[in-house]
């Protein structure tokens, strides 16, 4: 969770508390609820503001220290922007995949095989080996990556790697379909 939301739950805990009119029970499970909450990612934070605004939206519009951003929903990771399905994420890219992320990877592709722990050496020899298309050259480094690698070489390293250098999600969304 952002450290700012932290301290504003933990700032805001007497406040929400005196705001909600419920019995003592329920105050009990509330504040479990804010000591859970910073230990959660920020969507929990988002989420717990979406319930506010829904039954106590005098809580929500009181509260100090809430930026206009958090009034919105937060963008979808970059694995939904690339429209990577969940399942896909732990497991290692088919030869499908990687042929037509290839196709994808223009000038960048030296920095995401680099992210991925090629050599410069290795960038090389894909290079020497393939001289005349830089979509093999690409290639043969993912297969590279891949051999060397194993089962550690996952769509979500790849992934990681592709947002490090900057590639646009639009990119890649018809690459692990």
């Amino acid at each position: 969770m952002d450290p700012n939301h932290k301290r504003l739950l933990r700032s805001q805990r007497l406040f929400l508390a005196e705001k909600l009119l419920v019995d003592d029970m329920i105050i009990q499970y509330l504040y479990q609820l804010l000591d859970i909450l910073p230990t959660r990612c920020s969507l929990a934070f988002h989420h717990f503001i979406q319930s506010l605004e829904k039954d106590f939206p005098w809580i929500k519009d009181n509260l100090p220290g809430l930026c206009a951003e958090d009034k919105e929903p937060p963008p979808p990771s970059f694995t939904v922007q690339c429209g990577v399905p969940d399942h896909i994420l732990p497991t290692v890219p088919t030869s499908q995949h990687l042929n037509r992320l290839a196709a994808h990877l223009s000038s960048e592709w030296k920095s995401v095989l680099l992210d991925l722990g090629l050599s410069s050496a290795d960038l090389y020899r894909c290079c020497a080996d393939h001289p005349l298309a830089v979509q093999s050259q690409v290639l043969a480094g993912l297969v590279m990556w891949t051999q060397r690698n194993g089962r550690e070489a996952t769509v979500r390293r790849l992934l990681q790697s592709l947002q490090a250098a900057g590639i646009p999600p639009s990119d890649l969304q018809q690459v692990f379909v």
